[in-house]
């Protein structure tokens, strides 16, 4: 029998959050080890769970969602989304702007493959969000990456993007809050990447699914609110700000100049359309969510839950030898730094492999996220600080034993 194979189109898309590492944890979770996992940021598991009104409304509605909706999903939700970039003051948004999906990972494939034909370029963060990178790919696009600056507080290079624009590009990808990073941009900075898209005519995709998650009284300015000449496509949903991941209850908005963007509005509608709509309860959860209690805000003050998370793994990381670390104003991750001259690291897959055999901690290594050196990982801190001092003190073990097996200790 000849052997099936998997398409050609999926050749450079890669998504190691859920990787070949992980495919190794599951397996010694299946011999009995006890795995303590810090390479997804789904905050169900770790008892972030969604706030109680937004289940109460979802089971209420239940009886009214069994049936499709409009492929751009409810009005109501809709119309909660269109008050919220008011809210964000982002102009000229109106209902049929707005795209509701199932999160915001089918929305950022939706929109790449009505983007884009083979060979387009878009020009992607590193480090990235990975599933960016691999929607680019997979749309038959090539993601070309320009650096965010690890010393200016990872901050976009505006120089490095605009030294990677070519003919074939089509769009920047802005995210902010950032994953991995948990950088949060300045309004100068955004408006210098709008001047930039707005000069070589490119479509700004900004991921904004963090947006409320900022510590120490940090502000997110929405790029979109910052011009309403340049086609911008906002991304945002429930999974994080809400804790809701498996609701799946993500939107998309678009805002700018729409008006040369008729054909790719049309596409978007037709791939809207080609998956009938989106999943129907999680939408019955956006207009209270939205518009309910924003419980968010207590987890992030100072002494809430994951401030007090960020700032044990942050101190705990920086007192390691040879580990230094930007410390994240938002989000839920942190992107770590392994010195090089410490840590002689040639495959930083295999180094979070040995960490996850010997220590039984999962992480995700630097490159997973399209880093362009094996000395990064990140780490995701939502565990409790019980957990989150036991993952990060084995660690540091494991640490230890590597500068003393290599000796730079």
């Amino acid at each position: 029998m000849q052997a099936i194979r998997k398409s050609q189109k999926l050749a450079n898309v890669c998504y190691d959050i859920r990787g070949p590492v992980l495919e190794h944890a599951k397996k010694m979770e299946e011999e009995g080890h006890r795995i303590i996992k810090l390479n997804i940021g789904n905050p169900a598991p770790f008892g972030f769970y969604a706030p109680d009104e937004i289940n109460a409304d979802m089971i209420a509605n239940l009886q009214n969602a069994s049936g499709y909706v409009d492929s751009k999903g409810l009005f109501a939700a809709r119309k909660a989304i269109m008050h919220y970039t008011q809210e964000k003051n982002i102009p000229g948004v109106g209902l049929e702007d707005i795209y509701i999906g199932n999160g915001v990972s089918e929305l950022i494939v939706m929109a790449m493959q009505a983007l884009l034909d083979n060979g387009d370029e878009v020009l992607v963060p590193a480090p990235d969000y990975p599933l960016w990178t691999a929607a680019v790919s997979l749309s038959g696009g090539r993601a070309v990456h320009y650096v965010c600056d690890e010393n200016r507080g990872w901050f976009p290079d505006i120089e490095d993007i605009k030294a990677k624009i070519t003919p074939q590009t089509r769009a920047i990808v802005v995210i902010n809050p950032n994953n991995p990073t948990g950088a949060i941009y300045p309004k100068e900075l955004l408006e210098q990447i709008l001047e930039v898209a707005r000069t070589h005519q490119l479509i700004v995709y900004a991921d904004e699914i963090y947006d409320k998650v900022l510590y120490d009284e940090a502000k997110h300015v929405s790029i979109a609110s910052l011009a309403s000449d340049v086609l911008c496509i906002t991304m945002n949903g429930l999974s994080k700000n809400y804790r809701a991941c498996g609701y799946r209850a993500g939107w998309m908005s678009v805002s700018g100049d729409k008006h040369h963007a008729k054909d790719y509005i049309e596409g978007l509608n037709m791939l809207a359309s080609m998956r009938l709509c989106a999943n129907v309860p999680g939408q019955y959860a956006i207009q209270t969510a939205l518009g309910g209690y924003q419980s968010i805000n207590d987890l992030v003050a100072p002494g809430g839950r994951l401030a007090r998370q960020r700032d044990l793994a942050y101190q705990m990381l920086t007192d390691m030898p040879g580990v230094s670390c930007v410390k994240p104003m938002g989000a839920l991750y942190m992107f770590p730094r392994l010195d090089p001259e410490v840590y002689p690291i040639i495959n930083d897959q295999q180094f979070i492999l040995e960490l996850l055999q010997q220590e039984k901690v999962l992480l995700v290594q630097g490159t997973g996220f399209n880093w362009i050196a094996p000395d990064h990982f990140r780490v995701v801190f939502l565990p409790n600080t019980d957990d989150l001092t036991e993952a990060l003190g084995r660690l540091g073990h494991f640490l230890e034993n590597y500068r003393l097996r290599h000796g730079t200790n």
